[in-house]
């Protein structure tokens, strides 16, 4: 059996006055208050949306 990386997401800053966009790709990954965390498959799916908010989110290997 194949193990999956997975990465821990938390949101460290609020999204209120950021572009639509990147409030929709915050709650696309599962997250809502701040530091709410979530852990996830690390695609590059996933990497694309964390790339896209990384002012508002940290990461660590889960």
């Amino acid at each position: 059996m194949t193990t999956q990386k997975q990465v821990k997401v938390t949101l460290v800053r609020s999204p209120i006055g950021t572009r639509e966009s990147h409030r929709a790709t915050v709650r696309g990954l599962g997250l809502g208050k701040v530091n709410s965390s979530r852990v996830l498959v690390d695609t590059p799916e996933v990497r694309g949306m964390i790339r896209k908010v990384s002012y508002l989110v940290a990461v660590s290997e889960a």
